[in-house]
C-alpha cells in the first residue's frame, strides 16, 4: 500500500475515558460541552449508555491530565489504569443490594398505606422509620447529583426526583411532628396525613432502572473481555519452547499441529492445511492454505502441521483489530437523549418558581400559614415524578418480558428508541439465514455409475477425516442409509483431498486436480453446481466416476423471515464474507435483491457505515465473531442466540432460538414498547402540567395530590400491561 507522506506534523490524537457519575443524558451533555471548550480539542463526544469520552485533540496543546480535572471539575471521574470491568461489575453489585434494600422496605410501607386493615394505631411511625433508608439512604446518589447539578445552575431528572422525594419526606415528617399525624383523634384531618410510600416507591423504581442500564453496560464491557480471551495463549516456536502469547514478536517462527489455534497473524513459511476462519469470514469451509498464505490468530487450524511467521502481534492482529472496532462502534453512538430528561431541565425550575410564586401569593393575600404551606407543598407533591419513573421501567419490563416469552432478549431503553426509524435490516449468511453448517445436497454420478455405490466409497474414504466437509459427507451418506466402512489405508493430502483403499479398492475424494481429467457430463454438473454456490468434491479411482455437493443450507423460516421484514416495510440486505456466488444463490432464495459479499469484519463495518450515509436507519442480523463489529455499529444490533457468546454481547437484541423470524417479532415489539413509553411520559407530563395549577389554587391538598399521583401511576402501569398482550 502506497503511504503518502506529509510535511505537517500530525496534530490529531484520539483517547477514550470512561467517566463515572453520569446519571441522565444530560450529565453527558455538560461533560460533552466542558471538554469541547478546552482549548487543542477538535472535537468531544460522550456517550451516556457507554459511560465514555471520546476526545479528538492536538496532543501539542491538551492532554489526558487537562480532561480528567475538568471531568473532575463538572462532578464526575475517571478511573485509572483497568479499574473500567472491575468498577462496572461493583456498579451492578451495589445497585442489585441497593434495590432489593430499597423493595423489602417499601413493599410494607406501601401496603400498610394503600390497606385501611394494616393501618393500626401509629403505623405511621413504622412507615417513617421504613421509609427513611429509602429516601435518604437508597436515595442519597439522587440527593448528591442534584447538588451538583445545582452548583453548575442546571437541572435534572436527578433534581426533580430528589426535589420530589424530600418536598414528600419533609412534609410527613411535620405532619407526623407537628401536626398530629399519627393521633386517632387527628386522623382524616386535611392537614394530618403522610406521604412516605410515595419518596420510596421513587426511590425504588428509578433504582431498578439505573440497575438495567449498569448491568447492560457491564456486559458490553464482558464482550470485549471474552473476544480477546478467543485468542491462543500461548505459542510453540520451532525449537519446541512453548512461551506466551505476550511475549511473541514480529518475525518469530511457531509451530501450529492438527486441531490448534494459531498464535497470531502470520505466514506460512512451511507446511499446507485447512484452516477454519468462520470466526473472520462466516465461510463454513476451512481455507486451504500453503507456503506463502496469510492466517489469522485465535482461527482454528483443521487438518496438517504449519510453521507460520509472525507479521503482526499484540493490538495489531486481526483479533485486536475486531475488539477494537466492537469498542468504536459501541462508543460512537450518540447519546440518549430521554425525553424525561429533556423536559426536566425546563420543568423543574417552573415547578420551584411556581412553589414559590405560590407560597408568596397566598401570603400575600392573606391566608394563613397552614393554608399557605399546604399550598405550596400540593404543588410539590403533584410535581413529584412518581408516573414518570414509572413510564419508562414498567413498559421496558413488561415488553422485554413479553419478548422473552416469543424467544426475543431485548437489552433496554436505548435499543428500544434505536428501533423508531430503522428502514433497512442488513443479515448475516452463514449461521443467520443458513444453518450455519455443510450438509450434503446431491451426488451426481458418471454414466454407468451407480450413485448409492459412489456415495458409499467416497464416504468410507472421507469417514478417518476431520475435515468438515468430509464429516457432511459421511453424514449425507447415513442420512440415506448407507453405512461407510473404514478404509483399510488412508492419506490425507493437505489442501487436495484424501486417498484410502476400501474393500480393497483404491479410492480418491477431492479437488478436480487429484485427478487428470473429469468426463464431460460430470464437468458440466460441477460447474452449474459451482455456479449455484455448492462446494463439489470429485471422487474417483483411475478415474472420475462421480461428483458430491455440499452446501450450507437455508433455514426453513428463512424465506418467511424476509416476508415479515418487508411488510414491517424494511429494506433488507445481504452482508456475508461468503464467496459471490453462494452469497447470490441464498438471496435468491429467500428474495433478497441486495448483496454484499467476501468482506471481512472491517469491511462489514464499513458497509454498515455507507448504508448510515446514504440516511438509513441500519439494524444488523448476525451470529458470529465476526458479525460483533457490525452489531455494534449498526444502529440495532440483533444477535442470532445460537451463535457466539462476543456477538450476543455486542448486540442490543437478542434472538434466543435462533429463528431468523424473530428479527420482525423483536422491531415490531420494540417498536410497540417505545410508543407505549412514550405515551406514558405524555400522559405523565400532561397530569402535572393540568394539575399544577389547581394545586396552585388551593383546589388540590396534599391528599388530593396524592391520589391523582396514585390515579397517573395506575393508568401507566395499565398502559404498560398492555404490551402482555402483544403478538407477531
Amino acid at each position: 500500500m502506497t503511504r503518502i507522506m506529509s510535511t505537517q506534523p500530525a496534530v490529531r490524537d484520539r483517547i477514550d475515558l470512561d467517566v463515572e457519575g453520569m446519571t441522565c443524558a444530560s450529565c453527558a451533555g455538560r461533560i460533552e460541552k466542558g471538554l469541547s471548550r478546552l482549548e487543542g480539542v477538535e472535537q468531544a463526544g460522550v456517550n451516556f449508555a457507554a459511560a465514555r469520552a471520546t476526545i479528538i485533540y492536538d496532543p501539542a496543546v491538551a492532554s489526558r491530565d487537562e480532561f480528567v480535572e475538568k471531568i473532575a471539575s463538572l462532578g464526575y471521574s475517571v478511573p485509572e489504569g483497568d479499574e473500567e470491568a472491575a468498577d462496572d461489575d461493583a456498579e451492578v453489585a451495589r445497585l442489585r443490594r441497593t434495590v432489593w434494600l430499597a423493595a423489602i422496605l417499601s413493599a410494607p410501607l406501601l401496603a400498610m398505606s394503600m390497606i385501611p386493615a394494616l393501618m393500626f394505631d401509629g403505623w405511621e411511625w413504622l412507615a417513617w422509620g421504613l421509609s427513611t433508608p429509602v429516601i435518604l439512604g437508597a436515595g442519597f446518589r439522587f440527593h448528591r447529583a442534584a447538588v451538583v447539578n445545582l452548583r453548575h445552575g442546571t437541572a435534572t431528572m436527578d433534581t426533580l426526583i430528589s426535589l420530589g422525594t424530600l418536598a414528600a419526606y419533609a412534609w410527613s415528617v411535620a405532619a407526623l411532628l407537628f401536626l398530629g399525624a399519627a393521633d386517632p383523634e387527628m386522623a382524616g384531618g386535611d392537614d394530618a396525613h403522610v406521604y412516605f410510600e410515595i419518596g420510596s416507591a421513587i426511590v425504588t423504581l428509578i433504582l431498578l432502572g439505573r440497575f438495567f442500564e449498569a448491568r447492560a453496560r457491564s456486559r458490553s464491557s464482558a464482550a470485549l473481555r471474552k473476544l480477546l480471551e478467543m485468542g491462543a495463549k500461548t505459542a510453540r516456536l520451532e525449537n519446541g519452547d512453548e512461551i506466551p502469547i505476550a511475549s511473541l514478536e514480529v518475525g518469530d517462527r511457531f509451530v501450529v499441529r492438527p486441531g490448534e489455534k494459531i498464535a497470531t497473524d502470520g505466514q506460512v513459511v512451511e507446511g499446507a492445511s485447512a484452516v477454519d476462519v468462520s470466526m473472520l469470514t462466516g465461510e463454513p469451509v476451512p481455507a486451504e492454505v500453503a507456503v506463502g498464505d496469510e492466517v489469522f490468530g485465535a482461527t482454528i487450524n483443521v487438518s496438517g502441521r504449519l510453521v507460520v511467521e509472525a507479521t503482526k502481534v499484540g493490538s495489531d492482529t486481526a483479533l485486536a483489530q475486531i475488539a477494537r472496532l466492537v469498542e468504536e462502534a459501541q462508543g460512537s453512538k450518540a447519546p440518549i437523549q430521554r425525553l424525561a430528561d429533556r423536559v426536566s431541565a425546563v420543568f423543574v425550575p417552573v415547578v420551584l418558581l411556581i412553589a414559590l410564586g405560590t407560597l408568596a401569593g397566598w401570603l400575600f393575600t392573606g391566608h394563613s400559614a397552614d393554608d399557605t404551606l399546604t399550598a405550596a407543598v400540593a404543588v410539590l407533591i403533584i410535581a413529584c415524578p412518581c408516573a414518570l419513573g414509572l413510564a419508562t421501567p414498567t413498559a421496558i419490563m413488561v415488553g422485554t418480558g413479553r419478548g422473552a416469552q416469543l424467544g426475543v432478549v431485548i437489552r433496554g431503553g436505548e435499543v428500544l428508541e434505536a428501533t423508531r426509524r430503522v428502514d433497512a435490516v442488513v443479515l448475516d449468511k452463514t449461521g443467520t439465514i443458513t444453518e450455519g453448517k455443510m450438509r450434503l445436497v446431491g451426488v451426481e454420478s458418471a454414466a454407468g455409475e451407480d450413485e448409492r455405490e459412489i456415495l458409499f466409497l467416497a464416504a468410507s474414504a472421507e469417514s478417518a477425516s476431520e475435515h468438515p466437509v468430509a464429516a457432511a459427507i459421511v453424514a449425507g451418506a447415513r442420512e440415506r442409509g448407507i453405512e461407510p466402512t473404514t478404509p483399510s489405508e488412508f492419506e490425507n493430502l493437505p489442501g487436495l483431498g484424501v486417498t484410502a483403499t476400501v474393500d480393497g479398492r483404491a479410492i480418491q475424494v477431492g479437488r478436480r486436480s487429484l485427478f487428470d481429467g473429469v468426463p464431460d457430463d460430470l464437468e458440466a454438473a460441477a460447474t452449474r453446481l459451482e455456479a449455484e454456490g455448492r462446494t463439489v468434491v470429485f471422487a474417483g479411482s483411475d478415474r472420475v466416476f462421480g461428483i458430491l455437493a455440499v452446501a450450507d443450507t437455508l433455514k426453513p423460516t428463512a424465506k418467511d423471515a424476509i416476508g415479515q421484514l418487508r411488510r414491517l416495510g424494511l429494506q433488507a440486505v445481504l452482508l456475508t464474507g461468503d464467496r459471490e456466488a453462494p452469497a447470490r444463490h441464498i438471496a435468491d432464495e429467500v428474495g433478497i435483491e441486495r448483496v454484499v459479499a467476501e468482506v471481512f469484519p472491517d469491511e462489514k463495518v464499513n458497509v454498515i457505515k455507507e448504508l448510515q450515509g446514504e440516511g438509513l436507519r441500519v439494524a444488523m442480523v448476525g451470529d458470529g465473531v465476526n458479525d460483533a463489529p457490525a452489531l455494534a455499529q449498526a444502529d440495532l444490533g440483533i444477535a442470532i442466540g445460537t451463535g457466539t457468546d462476543v456477538a450476543i454481547e455486542a448486540s442490543d437484541l437478542t434472538l434466543v432460538s435462533g429463528d431468523p423470524r424473530g428479527a420482525a417479532t423483536a422491531i415490531a415489539l420494540a417498536r410497540r414498547t417505545l410508543t407505549t413509553i412514550k405515551g406514558n411520559l405524555f400522559w405523565a407530563f400532561a397530569y402535572n402540567v393540568a394539575a399544577i395549577p389547581l394545586a396552585a389554587a388551593g383546589v388540590l391538598d396534599p391528599i388530593i395530590a396524592a391520589g391523582a399521583m396514585a390515579f397517573s401511576s395506575v393508568f401507566v402501569v395499565t398502559n404498560s400491561l398492555r404490551l402482555r398482550r402483544f403478538t407477531p
